[in-house]
């Protein structure tokens, strides 16, 4: 029989966990991906977001907190991040046309410039229209980031410029972890900038 004190303890508990794996494994990978990103923003390039489901979300989480802001504490303007998951014309338009493994690939190519930031948010690492993105923004010469988990990362790692790959094979942890990142990536850049 189904316990829920029992599945909610132990849900936090290895929430938890899964966020001390991240300090001890990825911080390394972390401090990277912040000195990217402060590099980037203080040149006035753009962060580009793709993602799928979940991660698609995440997508438009993380935009809009580079976007708005993050710290309330802080008065900054705009970070120019745009989650390339919420059009849901060219979404469509470009999953009937070209065919849904392209819709992102086509945004970083009419989009991404040198020097712009591709992050990439994908669970398992793997998903057609996430490589084929990351792939268009090597060929632009963007710097990508993937935001990662299962198998290591999966195919996506070897294309990233750089991975966090959150110590998890469970899809839930793995995106507590990204939000978590993407937060701690914010405020970095955020406060290390306008701070």
């Amino acid at each position: 029989m189904f316990n829920r004190k029992n599945f909610i303890e132990e849900s936090l508990n290895e929430s938890a966990d899964v966020k001390k794996l991240i300090l001890d494994k990825c911080y390394e990978d972390i401090a990277r991906a912040a000195d990217e990103l402060v590099k980037a923003v203080r040149k006035g390039k753009k962060i580009l977001l793709i993602g799928n489901g979940g991660s698609a979300a995440d997508c438009q989480h993380m935009a809009t907190e580079f976007m708005i802001r993050l710290s309330h504490d802080l008065e900054r303007p705009a970070i120019s991040a745009i989650a390339l998951t919420t059009d849901t014309s060219n979404l469509t338009a470009g999953g009937n046309d070209i065919g849904f493994e392209n819709v992102f690939a086509r945004n970083v190519e009419g989009l991404g410039n040198e020097g712009d930031v591709l992050i990439c948010i994908s669970t398992s690492g793997n998903s057609p229209n996430i490589l084929n993105a990351a792939e268009k923004a090597k060929e632009k010469k963007m710097i990508t980031l993937g935001f990662l988990g299962k198998n290591n990362g999966g195919k996506l790692k070897s294309v990233c410029d750089l991975s966090v790959v959150i110590p998890s094979e469970n899809t839930q942890r793995i995106q507590e972890g990204h939000i978590t990142v993407g937060h701690i990536l914010c405020e970095i850049t955020e406060r290390e900038i306008y701070g």
